[in-house]
């Protein structure tokens, strides 16, 4: 039986594409939280409440038609931005508590 080889030129470059659209993901999400800190604070300093169900709403239905144009499983861009969105929330909820 042949010993298996290394992955193939093609398979590395692939999962050097992949590496890098997976940095890309992550310094974009960081931008992201960045700016919904800033919205956090704005929202605790004007009294706001943390989370815009409405604006939530939107949101989401803009993603899922975003992802169906890009061929992305609407369901599945759904669950991850309801996943971020959370995510806001607690964040928004925690700076609440903070003084301002």
């Amino acid at each position: 039986m042949p010993e298996p080889s290394s992955p193939s030129t093609a398979l590395q470059e692939f999962r050097k594409s992949i590496d890098n659209l997976d940095a890309t993901l992550i310094y974009v999400l960081a931008e992201r939280f960045r700016l919904t800190k800033r919205v956090g604070e704005y929202k605790r300093d004007n009294g706001l409440p943390s989370s815009d169900k409405g604006r939530e709403a939107e949101q989401i239905e803009r993603l899922k038609t975003l992802a169906r144009e890009a061929d992305l499983d609407p369901e599945f861009a759904e669950r991850f931005l309801r996943f971020v969105i959370d995510e806001v929330i607690c964040h928004h909820e925690r700076i609440k508590s903070e003084p301002g």
